[in-house]
């Protein structure tokens, strides 16, 4: 079968396509259109669809939208309770209209397709097939955690034989993921968009409101849990200018907070089912912190996360959800990079169409590790970009790990805060001499691993203030070009480990096409660019 899975009507508008059970291709629609997040969440751009992203994943598999044999929609409108809180009730009707007309305004963008093969797929069910359907193992645990979906804000269960057994979920306005976003906004950030900068921030604070916080945050037993209304500005001052130590402690309450619930929740989880595997999904399964927690303390044996957890990845969910359901037999997901992609010659061409002066080595995986251990910042774009939001070895940029400054400075050429972390990219096999307390190996940068101090001591640009880093281990058989940059680099300095970050500046989308990669490198104050087999320098 041809699935075409769809996510629209919150944020982050993806498309995904899944044929005979594999996963070929998955996108969002804000690497095409170049808006980052693809839209803002507001029930006014829920009739926004990932057009580019839908007509590009049918153009990668050679099949138009009549060949198709379904479409997932992650949202069900009939799901949908107007009384309840925790949505935009002055205009949620409004977004209910969206999702329902949802099959022919696909038609409008897919001319061929016949709307009655659309089926709307509830969010949360599209979350939970997204990572346990797509995980590297059979059956699971699966918890998915975020802000709101029709009228849940939560799920429990477990996979059997590709089947989804629901044990609790949680109904709004009671909702982990809305406290965040409420946290985000006082704290002065965009919500549905930079939550994790509170992540990095909490790492600065102390959790002093946690007494007023267990009240107000709590489990009820029964693998639901009770978010209460909170009053921030008595915990501290809506953030307009600069950070004061109140505000980091705040982040780091909710941020504690936040991750003992969710081990209560897991613990709960897995008394229920006996399940020794656990995966994960939903915005709040982007809270790497949270993960290593949960890895850590929690009674499973193993954590899979899926590393397209917001709401792009629910595209793939449904479409995953449609296939399990006709009784397809399912491929785990083979890696991130389900994106797009070039040819050497079609790179070639960009090239000399954009008029820069530009080499070929015999190897550019040594000319970017000799670059790299002279301190020069690189810009790497290889192969088909990553599906989600972490930079993994596809599109990204990269440093040398043993100079401190390294951290402000690719802060200050990305347009960041400079209280981010950036993270190390490692060779797989030297990986567990370096960090621990985390999963190995960790392909997706989705756990924090704590730093060997005589390491953090050779490593301080990616060690993050309280020791820890969340790192991407590198296996030379999944990727041999980025683990042969890896080793070449190790020769050169003695560190197995590279500064990896994603290659794009503040508010934009990560790089996507080569005419982004040659924007980004023009504009910013990157050294080389190696763009497949060749290298671009920054003129001295």
């Amino acid at each position: 079968m041809r699935i075409l899975g769809i996510n629209a009507v919150f944020h982050d508008p993806a498309a995904a396509l899944v044929v005979d059970g594999k996963v070929v291709a998955a996108a969002e629609e804000e690497r095409f259109s170049r808006r980052k997040h693809g839209k803002r969440p507001v029930p006014f751009a829920a009739w926004e669809l990932p057009e580019q992203a839908a007509r590009w994943c049918l153009e990668q598999a050679g099949i138009d939208e009549s060949e198709l044999d379904a479409v997932g929609y992650s949202y069900d409108p009939s799901m949908v309770d107007h009384s309840l809180g925790g949505l935009d009730p002055a205009w949620e009707e409004l977004r209910t209209t969206y999702a329902q007309r949802a099959p022919k305004f696909l038609k409008t963008v897919l001319p061929g397709l016949d709307p009655d093969i659309v089926r709307f797929v509830r969010h949360h069910v599209a979350h939970a097939a997204s990572t346990g359907l797509a995980a590297p193992f059979g059956d699971s645990a699966v918890l998915v955690a975020d802000g709101r979906g029709e009228n849940l804000s939560y799920l429990a269960g477990e996979y059997r034989d590709g089947k989804l057994v629901e044990w609790a979920t949680q109904q709004l306005p009671h909702s982990l993921g809305l406290l965040y976003e409420d946290l985000t906004e006082h704290l002065g950030f965009a919500r549905s968009s930079d939550e994790y900068k509170v992540m990095a921030l909490a790492s600065y604070g102390t959790p002093r409101f946690e007494p007023e916080f267990r009240e107000l945050v709590h489990t009820t037993g029964d693998g639901g849990f009770r978010t209460e209304p909170v009053d921030w500005a008595s915990f501290a001052p809506r953030r307009t200018g600069g950070f004061e130590q109140v505000h980091a402690d705040l982040a780091s309450t909710v941020q504690k907070r936040l991750e003992e619930v969710l081990l209560e929740l897991a613990a709960w989880l897995h008394d229920q089912t006996g399940q020794t595997r656990l995966t994960l999904a939903g915005g709040i399964a982007l809270n790497c912190v949270a993960n290593s927690r949960l890895y850590t303390e929690s009674p499973f044996e193993d954590i899979w996360v899926q590393p397209a957890s917001g709401d792009s990845g629910t595209a793939l969910g449904a479409a995953l959800h449609l296939a399990a359901e006709a009784g397809e037999r399912l491929e785990p997901m083979s890696g991130a990079d389900l994106g797009r992609g070039w040819s050497d010659s079609e790179l070639q061409d960009w090239l000399d169409r954009a008029g820069v002066k530009y080499e070929r080595p015999d190897d550019v995986a040594e000319a970017v590790a000799e670059a790299l251990a002279d301190d020069r910042i690189v810009a790497w774009f290889q192969g088909r970009a990553e599906f989600g939001p972490r930079a993994l070895g596809h599109r990204s940029l990269m440093a040398h790990p043993g100079h401190k400054a390294n951290l402000e400075r690719l802060n200050d050429v990305k347009g960041r805060e400079q209280f981010r972390p950036v993270a190390p990219m490692v060779l797989a096999e030297r990986a567990g001499e370096i960090f621990s307390g985390g999963p190995l190996p960790s392909p997706y940068m989705l756990f924090v691993h704590q730093v060997a101090p005589e390491w953090a001591e050779r490593l301080p640009a990616v060690t993050h203030v309280d020791g820890t880093a969340r790192i991407q281990t590198v296996d030379a058989a999944e990727k041999p070009l980025l683990a042969r940059m890896l080793t070449s680099f190790a020769e050169r300095t003695g560190l197995p480990v590279v500064v990896n970050t994603s290659l794009n500046t503040a508010g934009r989308p990560m790089v996507d096409d080569p005419r982004d990669a040659l924007e980004c490198f023009g504009s910013s104050p990157v050294d080389l660019l190696a763009i497949g087999p060749f290298v671009v320098r920054r003129p001295v």
